[in-house]
């Protein structure tokens, strides 16, 4: 009797805590996140025809000259969520070194010569990266321009329109969503 009189509060407040912060809370806060910001709260999903097609959150692969290139994935299947995660290399290993150089040299091939911004050529921690910088999209957009048979400078504007710029200009970088952008350009033009 002495035992359960002494556990009979503590049984309560784990019952009592477990129900507030595994119920109630999340429940609250899912809800009030569905009001403020449904895009987010669902995923950031992404739609066309009314058929989503992905997420603003996660690269996508993209092939062809007609469209602007992700930042590089080193996931067995580029940008496969379920398996998110980085080469683990060192900045000092060899192996880095010469899938840089290689990544460089098409790059290079791809949009000409000239700088390469660093993040056209290294994966992101996570393999998922939805973004490239603005540098490596303004440098793609000749390219895609030519490719999609654009004048060069309709597709710099376009990109510069859909650039996500740094927070009070020091928080982030100035970048843009790959995928948004690529949507983007299948959209017909205005007339």
């Amino acid at each position: 009797m002495f035992l359960l009189r002494e556990l009979r509060p503590a049984l309560s407040l784990v019952v009592l805590f477990t129900l507030l912060t595994g119920f109630i809370l999340p429940e609250l806060f899912t809800g009030a996140m569905q009001l403020a910001l449904p895009f987010q709260a669902n995923g950031s999903l992404l739609t066309r025809n009314g058929q989503i097609i992905g997420s603003a959150l996660i690269g996508q692969n993209f092939t062809g000259a007609q469209y602007f290139q992700p930042r590089p994935s080193v996931l067995d299947t580029p940008y496969d969520a379920g398996t998110s995660g980085a080469s683990n290399l060192a900045p000092s290993s060899a192996a880095l070194l010469k899938t840089v150089q290689g990544r460089v040299a098409a790059y290079q091939q791809a949009f000409g010569p000239g700088p390469v911004p660093a993040d056209a050529v290294t994966a992101s921690g996570s393999g998922l990266d939805p973004d490239i910088s603005l540098a490596n999209a303004l440098r793609q957009a000749p390219a895609v321009a030519a490719a999609r048979h654009l004048p060069a400078a309709a597709v710099t504007d376009l990109v510069n329109r859909m650039t996500h710029h740094s927070i009070l200009g020091i928080i982030g970088t100035n970048h843009v969503n790959v995928l948004q952008l690529n949507l983007a350009l299948e959209q017909p033009p205005a007339t």
